[in-house]
């Protein structure tokens, strides 16, 4: 079946009204009664994902591969709904993540840093908790640690989005079904503060412990709940995942995850909510990383395409597409010669300066910057790198040397035409999209805190 055919005539649309799944925040809201009301939530969140960055993945796809992204072909093969979101926290016209997923995942505005926990203390119940007294199955991938902010703001309360530690405690009692990402330092007891041993008891509790990629394909059903964690920090990016083949055997990707967890999630006749976030989008814009940023929006775009795929052979899953917020907003403004710099890319800026034993010569720094991006700097740009290597004293959020990363960010652009309007979130409304039952009720223009109600409404699961 094409994924065009299905959808149902506007019939269906009037007669369950435009706004039949919209309420106020963490109102009551009437659930859609009808066949096409969802069984399954599939949330997919390409984190501090600008319009550019959107653009730029499918404009390289397109150039490189002959093909459209599958975020792009919902709009063009008109099989999806679009809108635009607005994307302010209960302080701040900026959010940070923690308020952002929040906002999805309690239905409430809250300020910048919590989770689920309002500006006097109270909670809001977080949407996965929900769907799991509802009886459905549920879980969270992303390819950043599992405690992220976003993650969280599905699953849990705590005032402080720093505390993973705590977040990774907290998570224990809830059963959830699988839970995938990075972030072992905050289950192993020499790396926690209180030295508890969160993998031990995690196992004593039940559930099946994931470590590496082996362990992830060896998966084959929910008889326990599962925890994958596969790495320290973040999963690597995409892109240096590509040339490492230790990185690729060692670690899942993205793609590969969501695969499975919607194959273990499926099993379940009542149903089953996931979120999957593409995180290393998010830090790769913190440090203009432009490499990072296109290759692991790619990565998410792949695991867009295994959703839609599952929604249009099941037909009773509504896939939602979206980011919390802009960040840095790049876009292209040079030629098509450079910007097809990027198709020939090996690795990131991030492994450039990240895994330098020592610190190079100018020759040896354009020499490896070379191999690894395919264009050769300037000495005196390399040696205005190296001056800053070392530096310290502005540290940026996921990047240890903010002025180096800012300053090669700005040296990379006069080679591939990507500029960058700064290192930081915006305000941006930003992109939405949805594709499977109940879609047919999205507006053109929401409120992030709009979505809670929407995927209760669709499902059918009141709060």
């Amino acid at each position: 079946m094409k994924r065009r055919d299905f959808f149902t005539g506007a019939a269906a649309s009037l007669a369950l009204g435009p706004m039949a799944a919209f309420g106020k925040e963490n109102g009551s809201h009437q659930p859609l009664k009808n066949k096409f009301a969802a069984k399954n939530i599939i949330f997919m969140v390409s984190d501090g994902m600008s319009t550019g960055t959107l653009n730029m993945a499918d404009i390289l796809l397109q150039r490189k591969e002959g093909r459209e992204s599958a975020w792009i072909k919902l709009y063009t093969e008109k099989t999806g709904r679009r809108a635009f979101m607005e994307t302010s926290s209960a302080n701040a016209l900026v959010t940070d993540s923690a308020a952002g997923s929040s906002a999805w995942g309690g239905g409430r505005k809250v300020p910048n840093g919590n989770l689920n926990v309002n500006a006097d203390g109270t909670f809001n119940k977080p949407i996965l908790q929900k769907f799991k007294e509802a009886g459905k199955s549920v879980g969270c991938v992303t390819s950043v640690t599992i405690t992220h902010a976003t993650p969280a703001g599905f699953c849990i309360n705590n005032k402080s989005r720093g505390d993973e530690s705590e977040i990774a405690d907290q998570y224990l009692d809830l059963k959830f079904d699988v839970m995938m990402g990075g972030g072992a330092e905050f289950f192993q007891a020499d790396k926690r503060k209180d030295k508890k041993d969160l993998f031990g008891d995690y196992e004593k509790a039940g559930y099946k412990l994931a470590r590496n990629r082996d362990d992830l394909m060896a998966l084959a059903g929910l008889q326990k709940p599962i925890m994958g964690v596969f790495c320290e920090g973040a999963l690597p990016y995409s892109l240096d995942t590509f040339e490492d083949a230790e990185l690729r055997k060692a670690v899942p990707s993205l793609p590969e995850m969501t695969r499975k967890t919607l194959e273990l999630l499926s099993k379940n006749p009542k149903g089953f909510a996931v979120q999957i976030e593409g995180g290393k989008v998010d830090w790769a814009a913190h440090s203009n990383d432009a490499g990072g940023l296109l290759y692991d929006q790619i990565a998410f775009d792949e695991s867009i395409k295994i959703a839609l795929d599952f929604a249009a052979k099941d037909k009773e899953t509504l896939v939602i597409i979206t980011t919390d917020h802009g960040n840095s907003n790049p876009g292209l403004f040079g030629s098509n010669k450079q910007f097809d710099l990027f198709q020939k890319y090996k690795h990131t800026n991030n492994w450039i300066m990240g895994d330098l034993k020592e610190m190079p010569t100018a020759s040896q720094l354009i020499e490896r910057i070379e191999f690894a991006q395919g264009y050769a700097i300037k000495t005196a740009e390399a040696e205005k790198l190296i001056g800053l290597l070392g530096t310290k004293n502005e540290k940026g959020l996921y990047v240890a040397n903010k002025p180096l990363f800012r300053e090669f960010g700005a040296i990379q652009s006069r080679y591939t035409g990507l500029g960058w309007a700064s290192m930081d979130h915006s305000a941006d409304y930003v992109e939405l999209a949805m594709f499977g039952p109940g879609s047919e009720n999205l507006n053109p223009f929401v409120k992030n805190t709009e979505l809670h109600n929407f995927m209760l409404g669709v499902t059918g699961v009141t709060s």
